[in-house]
């Protein structure tokens, strides 16, 4: 009883949160066609979709908001598009101008130009795992998210491996390097992109594969 207790909490929050998210657009982005883009980012992200061709007809919105629980970026549906069809479908990249992490801050300002590009190769490559679900399939996603670290690993792999196909290779290992090396994020960051995410070396095994191919 208490996991669908927990269950239908997070699914209310998930739901609230979404709606919360895709009200207003701020008054300092640009939007062409289906996206939406705040100009501090503008070439990041061009540069970024140029390497999904499959997204150019999909609704994705860069949006800024105030903190992220333990994220700097996090791609998610829209809730109002949520149950419709796989075409007309919106998602939302959610980002922080700062990211905190326990006495540590990393204004977007100051990450290098090709390590934001991976960042946001890497959530673009969340939403091409999330175009490939049903809306069935993305609700229990979302709770499966929410409690499972196992699952987490797998989204977060997932996400990784559809950017290193699609010739993000470089970029992924600049993100990578730059937080792994980044000597005053702590440590107990620097383990949750070890646990979860693909290794530099594992990046390279999935290039090799791929060229091999």
């Amino acid at each position: 009883m208490k996991h669908i207790l927990y269950s239908q909490i997070f699914i209310i929050a998930f739901l609230f949160t979404q709606i919360l998210n895709a009200t207003m657009i701020p008054s300092d982005t640009i939007s062409f066609k289906n996206k939406i883009i705040p100009e501090e980012i503008l070439e990041e992200a061009r540069t970024a979709l140029s390497h999904y061709p499959e997204l150019k007809e999909v609704s994705i919105e860069f949006k800024f908001k105030s903190s992220l629980s333990k994220s700097f970026m996090k791609a998610q549906p829209k809730i109002p598009t949520l149950f419709a069809s796989k075409s007309k479908r919106g998602y939302v990249i959610l980002m922080s101008r700062v990211f905190k992490v326990e006495n540590i801050q990393l204004h977007i300002k100051d990450i290098p130009k090709e390590v934001l590009i991976g960042w946001l190769g890497h959530e673009l490559g969340h939403i091409m795992d999330y175009q490939n679900r049903s809306s069935a399939n993305l609700v229990l996603f979302g709770i499966k998210y929410f409690f499972s670290q196992g699952y987490i690993r797998k989204a977060e792999r997932i996400a990784d491996t559809y950017a290193v196909t699609h010739n993000m290779k470089d970029y992924i290992l600049a993100t990578k390097e730059f937080i792994l090396s980044k000597g005053d994020l702590p440590e107990i960051y620097k383990s949750r992109i070890r646990r979860l995410y693909l290794s530099p070396d594992e990046i390279l095994m999935l290039v090799k594969e791929q060229e091999g191919n």
